[in-house]
């Protein structure tokens, strides 16, 4: 770790309030389908062994308008398998975070029980004092998986070729995190 203006060092939490964690998907080859999930948790620790991540989201949170859409993409043994895998995990094995900002996170992502290394890069904001006394960090993440890597396999060939989902899905984490005592 190489931040020089105000050091992370203890632990923080994710604040449900002003984090997001959200996946798109190229949609019938001409759009991008968006969700979030809802229910989540994020930790931070620093100290003298480095900083490391991890965080789960539960499955059932996830925020699809459309009700039958939502239930197959929640129970779908092709798509999430909630009664199965109800969560989704992820937890560092290296994280950098640079004097201009920028971050990398690499570790293990584990969706419908199928762990496999991943890497995001990102921003990291510096710690702040918040209106309450309190301190507050936050990074920013971004990553491309392919969703077939987790079991994650629905598909539709559309009428003129092509795929109805894309293979690659964006997942994306802002995160702000607040020190516990």
């Amino acid at each position: 770790m190489t931040v020089s203006t105000q050091p992370l060092v203890g632990t923080f939490v994710a604040d449900p309030i002003h984090s997001t964690f959200q996946f798109t998907v190229r949609h019938m080859g001409v759009g991008k389908f968006s969700a979030s999930f809802d229910d989540f948790d994020a930790t931070v620790v620093a100290d003298e062994q480095g900083v490391r991540l991890e965080g789960s989201v539960r499955v059932e949170s996830v925020s699809i308008k459309q009700p039958d859409f939502r239930a197959h993409v929640v129970s779908g043994a092709d798509f999430f398998d909630a009664s199965n895998y109800p969560e989704l995990s992820f937890r560092s094995t290296k994280v950098v975070l640079n004097d201009d900002g920028t971050a990398q996170v690499d570790g293990e992502l584990t969706l419908k029980g199928i762990t496999k290394p991943f890497s995001a890069t990102g921003t990291y904001h510096p710690v702040t004092e918040d209106p309450y006394g309190g301190l507050r960090t936050g990074v920013d993440f971004v990553a491309t998986v392919d969703r077939r890597d987790w079991g994650l396999s629905w598909q539709a060939p559309l009428p003129k070729g092509g795929d109805a989902v894309g293979w690659e899905v964006t997942l994306t984490a802002h995160v702000e995190l607040v020190k516990q005592a």
